[in-house]
């Protein structure tokens, strides 16, 4: 077993507003073995604290603390290396609000913004467009809190903060960096930093291929792929990545001996 045990939520705990088949005892189970648990999430459209009392909710009682989310790792990112930096938002209100209440001052006003956050955001429109045009070709930096291209919703999905990155360079020509969420190193560095622990002792379990389990491969992490949300096993044999299980449940986590991939 691992020291800690890193999540995906959407696909990997729960699907919409449903927990997954072992979802809850796999995490009692970890937990009262010692391990760490922490929740990660690429969508920045929910606070950590909404996202702990959804835990909560579902059987799985869940600190502030042990989230981790995009709009956080892209709050932590921004005071390290632009403290004073005004910023425009293409983003929902809850990015918003993390961002003034870490201090950052959020502008429209093109000649006065030092950053453009693109970000997953279902409000998005042409005005929204212009203003990081005109910011970006004044000179400011464009980022992004994660690279999904969609979001997974029950019945389908829906554009996600790619799409926004993907209008704002287009029409400006500059390319976005960095992007904060899953797989980047900067949510790596992250989630290490908090558990204190080297990343060979932590395993990454989640249905993402390209999101979850690259980020933990790069990162030399254990990982584990959970075939209950995104991927499947052909998608899987077609993306060249060598997880190191692949579950059918997550509580396959709790066999004596799962079967490697």
């Amino acid at each position: 077993m691992y020291d800690a045990y890193i999540f995906d939520q959407d696909g990997t705990i729960y699907l919409g507003e449903q927990p997954l088949p072992g979802a809850a005892e796999t995490i009692a189970a970890l937990r009262a073995a010692g391990k760490r648990t922490i929740f990660l999430s690429n969508n920045p459209t929910k606070t950590r604290e909404q996202y702990a009392a959804k835990l909560t909710r579902l059987g799985i009682p869940t600190p502030i603390e042990d989230i981790v989310n995009s709009s956080f790792v892209l709050v932590q990112w921004l005071l390290c290396e632009a403290p004073a930096a005004r910023l425009f938002v293409v983003g929902e209100e809850p990015l918003k609000s993390d961002l003034r209440a870490a201090g950052f001052v959020l502008s429209e006003e093109a000649g006065e913004i030092d950053i453009v956050v693109a970000s997953f955001d279902r409000t998005f429109d042409y005005r929204k467009l212009q203003i990081a045009f005109d910011a970006i070709r004044a000179g400011a930096r464009l980022v992004a809190t994660n690279p999904d291209r969609y979001c997974p919703v029950p019945g389908g999905g829906e554009p996600d903060c790619a799409a926004m990155i993907a209008a704002i360079e287009a029409c400006t020509g500059v390319r976005c960096d960095p992007i904060v969420g899953k797989p980047s190193p900067i949510m790596v560095a992250t989630i290490t930093a908090m558990l204190g622990l080297p990343p060979e002792r932590c395993i990454m379990v989640g249905d993402r291929l390209e999101t979850d389990i690259t980020m933990g491969i790069d990162a030399g992490m254990a990982t584990c792929l959970v075939l209950t949300g995104d991927a499947d096993r052909a998608r899987l044999a077609a993306s060249g990545l060598a997880p190191t299980l692949v579950l059918e449940r997550i509580d396959g986590l709790l066999d004596d001996n799962p079967v490697p991939a």
